[in-house]
C-alpha cells in the first residue's frame, strides 16, 4: 500500500506540472489586458507599457511561466497584480472558507444520500422508492443555482429566517456563523445527494440480491447484521468512487453557489480574478482546485481498498 501511495503521489505531481502549464496557457490567451486595468481605462499606450514592464508581462512566456512555476515550488504562489498582495494569504483565506462551506455540505450528503439509497432499497417498490426516486429525478434535472434562488425566497425573503448571503465570522456569534452557512451548503446538496442516493439504492439493491446475502440470511443472522456487514460494505464500493468525483462537482457548484450567496470563498475570489484579469491569483486559484480534485481520487482509492480487502495496490497478488 504505501508504495502504491508513493506512485499515485508522483502521477499526482506529474498530472499538477501538466495543470499548470495549460493553466498558464490558457490564461495568456484570455480577453483583456492586466496593464491597462491596472493603469486605468484612459491611461496612453506609454504608462500602460510601462505597467506592463514592471510587472514582467512583456517578458517572453518561457520566461514568465519558470518564474510562476520555480516561485510555486519554493511555496511563493506570487503577487496578486491587482490588489498588491501576496497570493497565498487571499487565496487560503477564501479556501479556508470554501473549505468549511464544502465539508458541512459532503457530510450531509453522504449521511442524508447514503441513508436515503439504503432505505429506498430495503424498500424498493414501496411508497418511501417512489418518493426517492421522484426526488432524485429532481434533483439531479435542476441545477443548483436555482435552488439558490428558490431558497433566498423562500427562507430569506418570505420567511425572513436566513440571511440571503454573506458571511459571517466566528467572533460575532454561533447563531449568525451558523444562519450564513445554511442556505449555501443546503443549495450545494441537493443535486449531490440525489446523485449519491440514486446510486446507493441501484447497488445496495444489486447486492441484497446477491448469493452470499442470500447465504447470510440462511445462516439466521440478524437482519441488521446482514445489512451492515454484508451487504453495506460492498455495496458502497461504487458509492465511494462517485463520491470522489462528486468533491470534482462539489468544488464547481461551490464557485456558482459563492456567486449566488455572495460567499467570500474560491469560487468568488476566482471569479473576481477573472473579471479584474489578475493572472498569478487565477492560476493559484485553478491550480489549488486541481490539486484537491487529485487529492480526493486518491483517498477514494484508498477507501475502495479499505472496503475490498481482495484489493491489492502496488503488487499483483495471486
Amino acid at each position: 500500500m504505501a508504495f502504491y501511495v508513493l506512485k499515485r503521489l508522483l502521477a499526482i505531481a506529474a498530472i499538477l506540472a501538466v495543470m499548470s502549464v495549460l493553466i498558464f496557457l490558457i490564461t495568456q490567451i484570455l480577453p483583456g489586458n492586466v496593464a491597462q486595468v491596472i493603469a486605468g481605462q484612459f491611461a496612453s499606450p506609454e504608462t500602460v507599457a510601462a505597467v506592463a514592464h514592471r510587472l514582467g508581462l512583456d517578458q517572453p512566456l518561457l520566461v514568465q511561466y519558470w518564474r510562476w512555476a520555480s516561485g510555486i515550488l519554493g511555496g511563493d504562489l506570487g503577487v496578486s497584480l491587482v490588489m498588491e498582495r501576496p497570493v497565498a494569504p487571499v487565496l487560503f483565506h477564501a479556501l479556508g472558507n470554501s473549505a468549511l462551506l464544502a465539508a458541512l455540505s459532503f457530510v450531509f450528503v453522504v449521511l442524508v444520500g447514503i441513508g436515503l439509497g439504503i432505505l429506498a432499497a430495503i424498500r424498493h417498490g414501496g411508497i418511501l422508492d417512489h418518493c426517492a426516486s421522484i426526488f432524485t429525478y429532481v434533483g439531479i434535472s435542476v441545477p443548483e443555482f436555482f435552488w439558490g434562488i428558490v431558497l433566498i425566497l423562500v427562507f430569506a425573503r418570505y420567511l425572513d429566517w436566513l440571511p440571503s448571503g454573506g458571511a459571517a465570522a466566528w467572533g460575532e456569534g454561533l447563531g449568525p456563523w451558523i444562519s450564513h452557512l445554511v442556505l449555501p451548503a443546503a443549495t450545494l446538496t441537493f443535486t449531490l445527494i440525489a446523485h449519491v442516493s440514486r446510486l446507493t439504492r441501484s447497488s445496495m439493491i444489486e447486492t441484497l440480491r446477491s448469493q452470499y446475502v442470500r447465504n447470510a440470511r440462511a445462516k439466521g443472522l440478524p437482519e441488521r447484521v446482514v445489512l451492515l456487514r454484508h451487504a453495506l460494505r460492498n455495496a458502497l464500493l461504487p458509492t465511494i468512487t462517485v463520491l470522489a468525483i462528486d468533491v470534482g462537482w462539489l468544488i464547481g457548484g461551490v464557485v456558482v453557489v459563492e456567486a449566488v450567496f455572495a460567499y467570500p470563498g474560491i469560487g468568488r475570489l476566482l471569479i473576481f480574478a477573472i473579471q479584474h484579469h489578475d493572472l498569478p491569483l487565477i492560476q493559484a486559484s485553478i491550480l489549488v482546485i486541481a490539486a484537491i480534485y487529485c487529492l480526493a481520487n486518491l483517498i477514494a482509492d484508498l477507501l475502495y481498498a479499505y472496503f475490498n480487502p481482495k484489493i491489492r495496490y502496488g503488487r499483483a497478488s495471486a
